[in-house]
């Protein structure tokens, strides 16, 4: 990085009884080594998993308007979710002439060589954590069946089932499905599925 680099300051802590303070002191001091100018500090607090960050989408927002060269984070968990989100994330800044840099001395600037290689790394971290998480949602679907459970949205459980006696009664008094689907605020679409599952289910009854 260039020095007089413009930057932005980003800080985020877990929970309410923490402060962004430490973070926002180590950050002004790391920037005033390298000489980058502070346009502005951006701190939250939201938990790693939350994705209602609306400070980072601030500093996304300078990005995209190139205001800034860089983004100053104490370390990359402050500003990734996941190693997903750090990866996307990267990319996006990185399609704005945009780096991360770490006050632990990691640099993320894809447009040299060691950037592009943790970007690499970072990629296939993420790839073996989705991995990770299709097989254990598997491994839980398949052990759930093997208990006898029923998976997927059960008859009674459709927002749609709650009207399903008044869509059929007015379907008994004659209105028609366009007449119903206005009338109860549903797709017409949702009014004839209705009808079609109160149909099959007469049909079983009358076969036994």
């Amino acid at each position: 990085m260039t020095r007089s680099t413009k930057v932005a300051l980003y800080c985020r802590v877990s929970t309410d009884d923490q402060s962004c303070e430490r973070q926002v002191h180590d950050l002004e001091a790391f920037a005033k080594r390298a000489g980058h100018d502070i346009i502005g500090i951006f701190k939250e607090t939201a938990s790693g998993a939350d994705d209602k960050r609306p400070e980072r989408r601030k500093v996304l927002e300078l990005a995209r308007r190139r205001e800034i060269g860089a983004v100053l984070v104490t370390e990359l968990s402050r500003w990734g979710r996941s190693t997903s989100d750090l990866v996307g994330t990267l990319d996006e800044l990185h399609g704005h002439g945009v780096s991360v840099l770490a006050q632990t001395g990691l640099s993320f600037d894809l447009a040299t060589p060691s950037g592009k290689l943790m970007r690499t790394i970072m990629a296939g971290l993420a790839e073996f954590e989705r991995n990770l998480i299709r097989q254990r949602v598997k491994s839980g679907l398949d052990a759930a069946r093997a208990r006898g459970i029923k998976l997927g949205r059960q008859a009674g459980h459709r927002p749609s089932d709650k009207k399903a006696c008044k869509v059929r009664a007015h379907r008994a008094e004659g209105m028609s499905i366009r007449a119903i689907s206005r009338h109860l605020q549903l797709s017409t679409a949702t009014v004839q599925q209705i009808l079609k599952r109160a149909a099959q289910t007469s049909e079983i009854a009358a076969a036994n």
